[in-house]
């Protein structure tokens, strides 16, 4: 499952992008701030508390330097982690920075979902939304369908890649609780971001709201 479910989340997320208009629907809005709070759940209620435990003090260096990695990733995704799309279309060119891009993003978010389900379902929520603004944005573009295809493949193989690397290459062991800490830095920017940007005016609704607290609720207690 930890190698399927993610390469199927970003197989979901370009299916719904036949379907609806990502920026304009209100339902993908709502599983969008769903993903966003339950992913930000899930980091402070298990991730958090892992690698603080480990008794280093540097955690909270690399925890800022996630975060600090994911806003220089955002300068060249636009924003397409957080379920935003800025880039020109029509361009008709094959988007390689925009692919090393979110596939950094995702390698890095694989690392620690061998020890975690609730983390799995966090990450696989999240990049179906992810997916879909992706693939309007390709289909958009002008390129070709392989091209499409070969695209989303490649993002949707990066986190179960990450997982197999965290799990077979003993030589990162040493280092796994400050990657560990780097991610959940990348999941605080993503989460918080999706909060109070997936909004109209940065305000919360009623049902944003309710989503929002379900996602929390969820976390904590399944």
């Amino acid at each position: 499952m930890i190698y399927i479910l993610p390469l199927l989340s970003v197989f979901a997320g370009y299916v719904i992008s036949l379907f609806l208009k990502p920026s304009s629907s209100t339902v993908f809005q709502l599983l969008l701030s769903f993903s966003g709070a339950y992913l930000l759940s899930v980091t402070v209620f298990e991730l958090l508390p892992e690698v603080y435990s480990s008794g280093s003090s540097e955690i909270g260096i690399f925890i800022m330097l996630g975060l600090l990695l994911q806003i220089i990733l955002e300068f060249v995704s636009k924003g397409v982690e957080h379920g935003h799309m800025h880039h020109n279309d029509d361009t008709g060119t094959f988007p390689v920075l925009l692919l090393v891009s979110l596939s950094l993003h995702a390698l890095l978010e694989g690392f620690p979902i061998n020890h975690s389900g609730h983390l799995l379902h966090g990450v696989v929520i999240h990049k179906i939304p992810v997916a879909a603004i992706l693939s309007v944005f390709l289909i958009r573009s002008k390129i070709s369908k392989i091209k499409v295809v070969l695209f989303l493949t490649i993002f949707g193989l990066m986190t179960p890649l990450g997982s197999w690397l965290h799990k077979n290459f003993e030589v990162l062991n040493p280092y796994s609780v400050y990657i560990n800490a780097m991610v959940i830095g990348i999941f605080l920017h993503v989460s918080t971001t999706i909060l109070f940007e997936s909004a109209k005016n940065h305000t919360f609704n009623a049902s944003k709201l309710a989503i929002v607290i379900l996602g929390i609720l969820l976390a904590y207690f399944i």
